[in-house]
């Protein structure tokens, strides 16, 4: 199992597993803080607060691509998250590496899928094979890990009341059949729920580590259910050798995971993003 710990081992919520919000709140990186070996940074970012000091410096933040896809979000609020969670990408990053967030180019790694040699993998900083990222964002939420180099993948969720009854039997029927079982032998459909969620964010944290996306296949890899929800594994089956999945921290009625390619124990750190 991961160690995941605060950024700040001083802070005054020491214990992140008993975290009931977005906190503890820390500043930026600095490069001196960069993950090692063995090492993932997790830094969660609750979008309101921050979204008009993101949009302040977005023209100047972000490169032509991310501006272009912003402007051409319908939505207010989708157009805000979006600008926000990248800043907020940018600021981490930037952080580490020492450098202005607005010089970082991106690029992409070759695709993880079989028999696919196109750049449409994990996004990665151009030219700086040190550390590795994963960004996610739902709802008023945006997640970032940061890894010392090894491939990383992280996924946050929100609950939706929506997701209940036939609809959840149908989402849990995309999963691998040891989840699936798993997930049907818990004795309600509010546990189910959570347990799906649970698996989901882990799913597509490891997904997106090895660099295909939810094309690489629902039902092909067995992920499991968060450690707190006591589902045992089924025998036949075990989570992919070479990587460590962590249940993360989370803000009520949220999920979130964080995959990393490792044969050791990871030490996670986890914190809140405080940007401007």
């Amino acid at each position: 199992m991961p160690l995941i710990r605060p950024v700040d081992d001083s802070a005054p919520t020491a214990d992140p597993q008993a975290l009931d919000g977005w906190g503890p709140l820390a500043a930026p990186p600095r490069p001196e803080d960069r993950p090692g070996p063995g090492e993932v940074a997790v830094w969660l970012l609750h979008i309101p607060p921050y979204a008009a000091a993101a949009a302040a410096v977005a023209d100047r933040t972000l490169d032509a691509g991310e501006r272009e896809r912003a402007a051409g979000m319908r939505h207010e609020t989708a157009r805000e998250r979006y600008t926000t969670s990248h800043v907020g990408l940018r600021t981490v990053l930037g952080g580490y590496l020492g450098t202005d967030p607005a010089d970082i180019e991106f690029t992409r790694e070759t695709c993880g899928m079989p028999d696919c040699d196109k750049p449409h993998g994990r996004p990665a900083v151009a030219g700086d094979g040190t550390l590795a990222f994963s960004l996610s964002h739902a709802g008023d939420a945006a997640l970032c890990a940061v890894s010392g180099g090894a491939p990383v993948g992280a996924d946050i969720e929100e609950r939706s009341p929506r997701r209940t009854g036939a609809r959840l039997d149908g989402l849990i029927g995309q999963l691998h059949p040891g989840e699936r079982a798993a997930i049907a032998a818990l004795p309600d459909e509010e546990l189910r729920e959570r347990a799906f969620m649970s698996c989901w964010v882990r799913k597509e944290a490891y997904l997106k580590g090895i660099g295909t996306g939810l094309p690489g296949g629902l039902r092909t890899h067995y992920v499991g259910l968060a450690e707190e929800l006591g589902a045992p594994a089924p025998d036949d089956v075990s989570t992919p050798p070479g990587w460590a999945l962590a249940d993360l921290p989370a803000p009520p009625g949220y999920h979130a995971a964080v995959a990393v390619r490792t044969d050791s124990v990871p030490a996670v750190t986890f914190a809140g993003l405080r940007l401007g």
